[in-house]
C-alpha cells in the first residue's frame, strides 16, 4: 500500500471544513495512550505512590472509555476508513493496542482487589486476542496481493507480542483469586506467554529484514521501534508473574525454564534502550526530523514504563536487588516521558479544536 493511501484518513480528518474533527482518521494504535498512562500508573503504585497511581488509572479508564466509544463511532460511521487500516501491514498490528490496554488496566484492577472486573476485562481480551490474532495477519499480510512487503514491517508489529503477553499478565494475577480455575489460568498464562515468546522471534526476522533489504530513512525509525523493547520487558513481567504462581502441572514443567529465560529477556531489554536512543539521536539530531507530538509517541512511553515495572517484579520474584533497584531508578524516565507526551497531546487537541472552530 503506498504512502498516500495510508495516510488518505489522516489527511481527510484533518482537511473536514466548517465540522468538528471526526473519528475517521483515528489512528489504530492510539490505545497505546491508555497502555502509557496504565503502566506508570502500576509503577506507581510499586514504588509507593499510592496517590499518583489512583490519579494516573482513572486517567488511563477514561481514556480507555473515550477511545472506546471513537472507536464504536468510527465502525458505524467510517467503516471504509476501518477496512483500510486492516488491510494495511504498516496500521493493522495497531489494533492489538486495544488487547493490550484492556489487560493494562486488568493488571491494574487486580493490584487493588477488583478482581471481578479484571476477570471481565480478561475475558474480552482473550477472544478478542484469538479474532485478531488470524484476521489480521490475514487482512493486512497472508491475504494482500501486494509483493514483496517486508519493506512494510514495522515497530507496530511487535504489539502483537505485548498483547500476548498481557493475557499471561492478569491471567497469573488472578490464579490465586479463583481456586477452582487454578488450572485453567496456569494453563492460559504459560500458553499466551510460550505464544508471544515465539511471535516475537518472528516479528523481530521481519523487522531485521526490512531494515537489511530495503534503504532504511530516518523517517522509518519512529517511536514505534521503542515496541521491540517494550515486548521484550512486558514478556519478563508475565515470566516473573507465572513463576510466582502457586504449584500446577502446567507451572511445575514450566517455573525453571519461564524464569531462566526472564533474566535472559531482561537483559536484552537492557541492551536495546541505547540501541533506540542512538536511534533517535540519528533521527532527530543529526538528520533533523522535528521532534513534535505524534499519537505514536505513547508507543514509546509504554516501553519505558513496562521496563520499569519489569526490573521491579523481577528483582522481586527472582530475589535480584540490583536488578529491582535499576527498575525502581527508571520509574522516574517513565514519568518524565508521560508528562511531556502528554502535555504535548493536550497542546495538539487543543490547537486542533481551535482551528476547527475556527473554520
Amino acid at each position: 500500500m503506498s504512502p498516500d493511501r495510508r495516510d488518505r484518513p489522516v489527511r481527510e480528518a484533518r482537511t473536514t471544513s466548517g465540522r468538528a474533527v471526526n473519528p475517521s482518521g483515528l489512528t489504530p494504535g492510539y490505545f497505546a495512550g491508555v497502555m502509557a498512562t496504565g503502566i506508570v500508573s502500576v509503577g506507581a503504585e510499586l514504588k509507593g505512590f499510592t496517590q499518583l497511581a489512583q490519579g494516573l488509572f482513572w486517567l488511563s479508564v477514561a481514556f480507555y472509555v473515550v477511545l472506546v466509544v471513537l472507536n464504536v463511532w468510527r465502525f458505524i460511521a467510517y467503516r471504509h476508513h476501518l477496512e483500510d487500516d486492516f488491510r494495511d501491514p504498516a496500521r493493522a498490528f495497531g489494533f492489538f493496542t486495544f488487547i493490550a490496554a484492556t489487560n493494562v488496566l486488568g493488571a491494574a484492577l487486580v493490584g487493588t482487589g477488583y478482581y471481578g472486573i479484571a476477570s471481565v476485562l480478561l475475558t474480552v481480551s482473550v477472544i478478542t486476542w484469538l479474532v485478531l490474532g488470524y484476521i489480521i495477519p490475514w487482512t493486512a499480510v497472508l491475504g494482500s496481493e501486494r509483493r514483496p512487503m517486508l519493506d512494510t514491517a514495522n515497530g507496530t508489529w511487535f504489539i502483537w507480542v505485548v498483547a500476548s503477553q498481557s493475557i499471561a499478565v492478569v491471567a497469573a494475577g488472578l490464579e490465586p483469586v479463583y481456586e477452582s480455575l487454578r488450572q485453567q489460568l496456569a494453563i492460559l498464562a504459560v500458553f499466551a506467554w510460550s505464544v508471544g515468546v515465539i511471535l516475537y522471534a518472528a516479528c523481530a526476522v521481519f523487522v531485521a529484514l526490512r531494515v537489511m533489504l530495503y534503504p532504511l530513512e530516518p523517517k522509518h525509525l519512529d517511536p514505534p521501534y521503542w515496541v521491540a523493547m517494550g515486548a521484550v520487558a512486558i514478556t519478563v513481567v508475565a515470566g516473573a508473574r507465572i513463576v510466582e504462581m502457586k504449584d500446577a502441572p502446567m507451572i511445575d514443567v514450566t517455573r525453571d525454564l519461564v524464569a531462566g529465560m526472564s533474566v535472559v529477556f531482561w537483559a536484552f531489554a537492557t541492551w536495546l534502550i541505547p540501541v533506540l536512543v542512538a536511534a533517535g539521536i540519528w533521527r532527530h539530531w543529526l538528520r533533523r526530523i522535528p521532534l513534535v507530538y505524534q499519537p505514536t509517541l505513547w508507543s514509546m512511553v509504554f516501553p519505558l514504563g513496562m521496563y520499569s515495572v519489569a526490573g521491579i517484579y523481577l528483582g522481586a520474584a527472582n530475589r535480584l536487588p540490583l536488578v529491582e533497584t535499576v527498575g525502581a531508578t527508571w520509574f522516574w524516565v517513565a514519568l518524565l516521558a508521560w508528562a511531556l507526551v502528554g502535555l504535548g497531546m493536550v497542546r495538539d487537541l487543543a490547537r486542533k479544536l481551535g482551528r476547527s472552530t475556527a473554520g
